[in-house]
């Protein structure tokens, strides 16, 4: 898959972790959204790790890998905000 459907594919996965993840975040949505593309690749790295993950395209298990990366780094994300 090349960078360019990781980023459409990280687009949509910030937006659908948004959707999971309500609430008022510190950056907005164009940080929801630049942690989902960063999700994308994060969900993606560790699906290849763990055998799960192949991706050969938009697929629904693509999607939801990528949306459960970016709600990963979301969660971080919140975490570190909190904090400081």
């Amino acid at each position: 898959m090349g960078i360019i459907s990781w980023i459409v594919l990280g687009l949509i996965a910030g937006v659908l972790a948004k959707a999971l993840m309500p609430g008022k975040d510190p950056g907005g949505l164009i940080v929801t959204i630049v942690l989902g593309i960063a999700g994308a690749f994060v969900g993606g790295w560790i699906g290849t790790q763990l055998g799960i993950a192949r991706f050969d395209g938009f697929t629904l298990q693509g999607i939801l890998v990528a949306t459960g990366g970016a709600v990963v780094l979301l969660v971080l994300y919140r975490l570190i905000k909190k904090k400081t």
